[in-house]
């Protein structure tokens, strides 16, 4: 990158070139590259929306190349007009060297700002600072450009101070910063992009799918962070004391949140609930799971509502999995009829019932039974298989009771209903 000196005497270059020929020549020849580069970025934009679905991007993440594409393209374009009349020997390039510099700035910005949106899509916070990110990291490089960082580098190295026997000044710890979080972002973008594709493969398990994601991202986050401490001159043997007292820290006031993270991955890897499980906790929470974090697992329930569980009390509580090893399950209903039913053909309608409705399985085939013998009526209960639990049982088991009544109506099965008789002893005298 050039100097202040380098940068006034480029500027003198540029001033001086006005009034050649030659920088009109260049200028009438920048636009049209602007307008060819313009042109082709419209005609990638489109190419990548389309093959969006296809993963055939040239940067990772969708839209990705679109971001890019004016800036590269007219970087390309000018960077090898600058070549060739600069081989055969024309001197008034100043104005192309110029635009090469502004372009370049303009893709890393591109590229920066990408990458962060890439990394926290969801981060409403970038989305409303990713102006001022984009003008910080202008300013930066303009200072760069310029050579004006010299003396604001100069200034913040004379700021100095020691701990132990290491001395540190603000260039060096600002210096360390900018390196440690540009080599995390690196780490944490990989990963997401692994993880991206590898939750697109279909074929493998999505509990390992997530496992796998997971442990990248760890993996390369921690191999970042230690190689961005070594850049900056720090001993990563010097942590084994400070990862000592993490531990300790983890054993004591950290405990539950390290249980849940170890819980995570037990959930994760012995596969006993998966994303799309039907779990129930107790009687008035029961639903699917959808979502299964770190910290967390989401079950969204048939009426709508979320419980987000802490990872460990699945591991350490007594779950009951609806669909851990067969997604059917068996639902009954009940009825009471009179002791001069016949019994038989009572069933039968109830199996029949059962039979038609279009969820309930054929096999295993539904079936009935006598269960009890109350104070005024027989109790059946019809009992019948669905393979699709996740949808609720409250429908079919409406359906099939309000079938069973109208039938039983039509069939003049009656339905009896308890009856007290109340017997005065002892009336008194001139009572009714």
């Amino acid at each position: 990158m050039m100097n202040e000196k380098q940068l006034f005497v480029l500027l003198h270059r540029l001033w001086g070139d006005i009034n050649t020929v030659e920088f009109y020549c260049l200028a009438g020849a920048l636009l049209a590259i602007l307008g060819l580069s313009w042109w082709i970025a419209y005609y990638v934009r489109r190419g990548s929306e389309q093959a969006r679905g296809h993963h055939a991007i040239f940067v990772y993440g969708a839209g990705g190349l679109k971001r890019i594409a004016f800036p590269l393209v007219a970087l390309i374009l000018v960077s090898s007009l600058h070549m060739i009349l600069e081989y055969f020997g024309m001197s008034h390039l100043a104005l192309l060297h110029v635009a090469s510099l502004l372009l370049l700035s303009w893709l890393l910005v591109r590229i920066i700002v990408y990458v962060l949106r890439d990394i926290f899509p969801h981060g409403s916070f970038l989305t409303e600072s990713e102006r001022l990110t984009s003008f910080t990291i202008w300013g930066c490089l303009i200072l760069k450009m310029t050579g004006l960082s010299s003396p604001i580098i100069a200034g913040l190295e004379k700021m100095s101070f020691s701990v132990g026997q290491q001395k540190f000044n603000l260039w060096m710890l600002l210096e360390g910063s900018v390196t440690v979080c540009i080599t995390l972002l690196l780490a944490l973008w990989v990963g997401s992009q692994f993880e991206r594709r590898l939750l697109a493969v279909r074929d493998m398990d999505a509990n390992l799918r997530e496992v796998l994601a997971r442990l990248a991202k760890a993996l390369l986050s921690v191999v970042a962070l230690l190689l961005s401490l070594s850049l900056i001159g720090i001993d990563v043997t010097a942590l084994s004391v400070f990862s000592g007292a993490l531990a300790v820290g983890l054993g004591l006031g950290l405990q539950r949140i390290a249980s849940n993270y170890v819980s995570g991955f037990i959930i994760l890897l012995d596969r006993s609930i998966r994303l799309g499980s039907l779990i129930a906790l107790d009687d008035n929470t029961t639903g699917t799971v959808t979502r299964i974090t770190t910290r967390y697992t989401v079950l969204r329930t048939l009426g709508g509502t979320e419980f987000i569980i802490p990872n460990e009390h699945l591991v350490s509580n007594m779950v009951r999995n609806l669909s851990f090893s067969d997604t059917r399950l068996r639902v009954a209903t009940t009825v009471g009829v009179s002791y001069e039913t016949d019994i038989d053909r009572a069933m039968a309608l109830m199996i029949g019932i059962a039979r038609a409705h279009p969820r309930v399985l054929t096999d295993p085939a539904p079936g009935a039974m006598l269960t009890g013998f109350g104070d005024s009526a027989l109790t059946l209960e019809l009992g019948f298989w669905l393979n699709d639990p996740e949808t609720g049982t409250g429908g079919v088991r409406s359906d099939i009771n309000r079938e069973i009544l109208r039938v039983f109506r039509e069939e003049g099965i009656s339905i009896p209903f308890p009856q007290r008789e109340v017997r005065v002893l002892n009336p008194r005298e001139g009572a009714a």
